[in-house]
């Protein structure tokens, strides 16, 4: 089984990453369209030149692979994706092979936490309209997409993890509830721009508090991000 996890950048992707990848019967792939992306928009991100030259920049190229065998002969292989990185020109037609997965997090945590790596973020960036946009496209065809909240992971992730795995029809694994300190071999070369916290993890961390306070002028992308999370909030397990 391929899975698919669709989100945006901030959003607890990450975790999620290790989380399937502390099982011994599944493979993980990071952000496999980055290059292709950045190659394809001109984007100027940290760590740009090493990504371009870490990853094939053709898109076609990757969604073959993604279409291809498991890394290792593995059962099951964890995809983690980003949706701002499906543009125009990426194909999509693997995505019918895949169970199409979607984690959403709240815009004012995602914009909060974004901003702090990378300044003044726009609605493009974060990846809400675009994460809209595929779940109904998976919608349309028939794919049967899951939506899960990283808010309800941090608050039970043992819980969560178990209905996640119980919907996609795999055995949950209690080692998915932690991972060794100092990242995964299968991170991406950009990993330490962007995963200093759970780098220094061995777990989920515990349940999130209150929203954080979204500059003023962030606001604007705060309220053009919302409709777009409350759509998908809509549909969560």
């Amino acid at each position: 089984m391929k899975i698919a996890m669709w989100s945006g950048p901030r959003n607890l992707s990450t975790a999620m990453m290790y989380a399937f990848g502390s099982r011994s019967d599944c493979a993980v792939t990071d952000e496999p369209f980055y290059a292709a992306y950045l190659a394809a928009t001109g984007l100027e991100h940290p760590m740009r030149a090493e990504i371009l030259e870490s990853q094939p920049q053709d898109a076609a190229e990757v969604a073959a692979r993604l279409a291809g065998p498991s890394p290792a002969g593995r059962p099951f292989w964890y995809q983690k994706h980003m949706t701002q990185h499906m543009i125009p020109g990426v194909p999509r037609d693997w995505m019918r092979r895949v169970r199409n997965v979607f984690l959403i997090r709240h815009p004012a945590r995602v914009i909060a936490s974004y901003g702090a790596k990378r300044e003044n973020p726009v609605l493009d960036d974060i990846g809400f309209w675009q994460q809209a946009e595929l779940f109904a496209e998976v919608k349309a065809w028939g794919g049967n997409p899951l939506v899960i909240d990283s808010h309800d992971i941090r608050e039970d992730p043992a819980g969560r993890l178990e209905q996640l795995c119980d919907a996609l029809g795999l055995p949950f694994d209690p080692g998915m509830l932690s991972w060794p300190k100092g990242g995964h071999k299968d991170d991406g070369v950009w990993a330490p721009h962007w995963y200093g916290a759970v780098w220094n993890s061995a777990g989920f961390a515990g349940a999130e508090g209150g929203l954080p306070e979204v500059p003023d002028h962030l606001q604007g992308v705060l309220q053009e991000a919302l409709p777009f999370y409350e759509e998908l909030k809509a549909a969560k397990l």
